[in-house]
């Protein structure tokens, strides 16, 4: 070969010589994987500069390259793996090879699951649920407030930017946690955020397997759940499907074309959330609710696109899996895609049976709610294998309820109305009902600060049947502004998260006797509960409002409970035979709060503005 052919030989080669030195893979979600799974199947997301240039190829035993697809953006590879179901745990050698030559190595570990876990329980009635935001509720490690490469910096006097809250300090109070009587812990999104204003909340996620460093880490997460089980506490991950977050890694070598809703445009949603199911609505009001974008900063996924789906799916079941979770409340449920909804929800329960999952569907309409819950038989053919759901409208009917003018089909005959149309869930039990959450204002303040109507309340969350859940600051009576949105005031710090706080709601120092005495009576009530089986499981009674009264019993297994609700201002005598049905033979029963025996022969005094919860004796 002469001198010129050998030169143009390498001129041609040099390229490829030099591209091989630069391939490295720079994602690779999910980031490792179990043997062992119900689904057989995994799929690889590998992101990596022209790794679509490469061919995977490896040797494990029970494993396979079942397929592999190519798109658009070569920086990205989808590896389709079957996983036979005998399969050991192990590291696999997943080679990429180009013209027959290995130019990379990865291993890629399967790991054994943790003893039980396919069948592990989810939350239910028998819980009490605390909902907290981390960035708000407690500052364990300082060191972690500001983090390099992260946009947004610590700002504690900024009421809306980032104070400090971490992993550390939820697992620091899980002792106040389960003192309280909660069962359940539900943080806000914890995965990463990195957005320059606003990322506290944390419903903008810029990176799906990764715990916003700011909280901690993923091992951190992973301990502060397996503290909070030996407390006898479990731990819900909130999720968000329906969107991203405008920096998400995606967001700058997007996978494909029709990764994100309308091509990649902001499109607003317009929130027309009756539409999925209106049979007059125009397919564009359809279309719009669920692929329009929730705002300009959190771009709409695509769900209708195979690998968003199974990539969101498999994340989802990364998170259970790994962190040991009893459960998810999921973001937004309804803005999702619909077909995709009902994959999702199967194949979680697939591989959780006897999880628990909770869905949010802010509406005050039961029709709009029940939609998505599993079981329900709808007209439109939607299929849900979702268990729970958000109870909206039973919230939403009970603040309403206590603060409309006596005597009137606004009081307590709306919470009567509202709960008598459970018929319309395919399993209401399994409901979950709160009194507030991040996103609405503080039910002592939208209850006018008045402490009897503030009691009811409590009382009618733990008592009716429902799954329980509070908002981190409502056992201190936490206050916010009422009119128009205001987030800031919903969501400020938790006092005595913070070094140098006056007043530490954990240890009580600094309260003032009404917040102390709040705090004393959800502590009670919720203990109480933890061993109130007919609460947990048991039927529901209830009388039509009358004198400004609503009494309901919960009953069965040869137990009886007794909820009278007097929003009346002055004591209020009611004639027990109207409640004979329940009440037969029965000549007392003990109020649960303070420990009194109280007469229930002939009548029953109820004390003005207040909630009597009594144990009937047999």
């Amino acid at each position: 070969m002469n001198h010129t052919a050998v030169a143009a030989l390498l001129a041609a080669l040099l390229p490829t010589l030099a591209g091989a030195a630069d391939y490295r893979i720079d994602h690779m979600d999910p980031p490792m994987w179990w043997a062992g799974m119900h689904h057989r199947g995994l799929q690889l997301m590998v992101h990596g500069t022209r790794i679509a240039d490469l061919e995977p190829v490896l040797a494990y035993p029970g494993v396979r390259v079942a397929s592999v697809t190519r798109v658009a953006n070569r920086n990205y590879l989808f590896i389709d793996l079957d996983i036979a179901a005998d399969t050991r745990p192990g590291k696999l050698d997943l080679a990429f090879q180009r013209n027959g030559q290995t130019v990379l190595h990865y291993g890629y570990e399967l790991l054994a699951r943790a003893p039980g876990s396919a069948q592990r329980a989810g939350f239910n009635s028998s819980d009490a649920i605390y909902q907290v935001m981390p960035d708000r509720y407690a500052n364990g490690d300082p060191a972690n407030d500001n983090v390099g490469g992260m946009a947004e910096q610590a700002d504690r006097a900024a009421a809306s930017g980032r104070h400090g809250g971490d992993l550390q300090g939820i697992a620091d109070h899980l002792d106040y946690v389960a003192s309280m009587g909660f069962t359940m812990l539900w943080p806000t999104p914890l995965l990463e955020s990195n957005s320059p204003r606003g990322s506290y909340h944390g419903y903008a996620t810029t990176d799906h397997y990764r715990v916003d460093p700011r909280y901690g880490s993923n091992a951190a997460y992973r301990q502060l759940v397996a503290q909070a089980r030996e407390k006898h506490i479990g731990v819900i991950q909130d999720v968000v499907l329906n969107h991203i977050g405008s920096h998400h890694w995606w967001m700058q070598d997007m996978p494909m074309p029709d990764w994100l809703s309308y091509q990649g445009k902001f499109v607003p949603t317009q929130h027309h959330r009756v539409a999925v199911q209106d049979p007059y609505a125009a397919q564009e009001d359809k279309r719009n609710f669920t692929a329009g974008w929730f705002a300009q900063g959190m771009p709409d996924l695509n769900q209708a696109n195979p690998f968003v789906a199974t990539y969101l799916i498999q994340n989802n079941v990364w998170w259970i899996e790994y962190a040991g979770l009893s459960g998810l409340r999921v973001d937004t449920y309804g803005y999702s895609n619909n077909d995709f909804l009902t994959r999702w929800s199967g194949a979680l329960m697939a591989e959780y049976p006897k999880l628990n999952l909770v869905g949010e569907e802010w509406s005050p309409l039961i029709p709009v709610v029940a939609h998505w819950q599993e079981g329900k038989r709808n007209t439109d053919g939607y299929v849900s294998h979702m268990p729970s759901m958000m109870d909206f409208p039973l919230n939403d009917a009970l603040r309403r309820a206590l603060v409309a003018p006596d005597a009137t089909d606004a009081g307590l005959v709306t919470l009567y109305e509202t709960l008598s149309q459970d018929y319309l869930y395919p399993n209401p039990g399994n409901l979950v009902l709160f009194e507030g959450n991040h996103d609405l204002s503080r039910i002592y303040s939208a209850l006018e600060e008045d402490q009897g109507l503030f009691r009811m309340a409590m009382a009618v969350v733990a008592t009716l049947p429902r799954i329980p859940q509070f908002y981190a600051g409502t056992e201190i009576q936490m206050t916010s502004t009422i009119k128009g949105r205001d987030d800031a005031s919903y969501r400020r710090d938790f006092p005595g998260g913070w070094a140098g706080d006056k007043v530490n709601a954990f240890t009580g120092a600094g309260l003032t006797p009404r917040q102390a005495d709040a705090q004393a009576y959800i502590r009670k009530l919720l203990n109480w509960r933890k061993t109130a089986t007919v609460i947990h499981n048991g039927r529901l009674m209830h009388y039509g409002p009358e004198q400004n009264t609503y009494v309901y019993f919960r009953y069965g297994g040869g137990k009886k409970v007794m909820v009278a609700l007097n929003k009346n201002t002055t004591d209020t005598v009611l004639p027990t035979a109207r409640f004979h049905e329940m009440l037969e033979g029965v000549h007392a029963g003990v109020d649960v709060i303070t420990g009194q025996r109280i007469s229930l022969d002939g009548q029953v005094k109820l004390p003005a503005r207040s909630a009597l919860i009594l144990e009937i004796e047999p």
